[in-house]
């Protein structure tokens, strides 16, 4: 009686994980790096320089989604990428309508 069981291995999809973290992790170190050094060393005009830390930033927040969190448009994932379009479009309103309330409060008390 010799018994000899099957694991499945799951060594290529470990590697697969491993590499897609490192992948994920150079990335937003770079996108980190780039937007710190054009703050500290000021090469490009203000308003560039502006224009590329937002880049880095939204970039970056792709990055994390992508890599990290293993966000993507498959089937599976729906209800997630749902659930992320619900909180941006909530988080957006918040922000914005606050924004907006308090650039009408300020123009209104400017005039007593």
């Amino acid at each position: 009686m010799n018994r000899q069981s099957h694991v499945p291995s799951s060594a290529g999809a470990s590697q697969s994980s491993h590499r897609s973290y490192n992948t994920g992790f150079v990335l937003a170190a770079l996108l980190t790096l780039l937007p710190f050094g054009l703050a500290m060393y000021p090469s490009l005009p203000r308003h560039l320089t502006f224009i590329a830390v937002l880049v880095c930033a939204l970039v970056q927040i792709v990055v994390h989604m992508v890599f990290f969190l293993h966000l993507t448009t498959a089937r599976e994932q729906r209800w997630n990428l749902v659930a992320l379009v619900f909180t941006v479009v909530i988080i957006t309103l918040l922000v914005g309508l606050s924004l907006w309330i308090m650039y009408y409060v300020h123009y209104n008390m400017l005039g007593l």
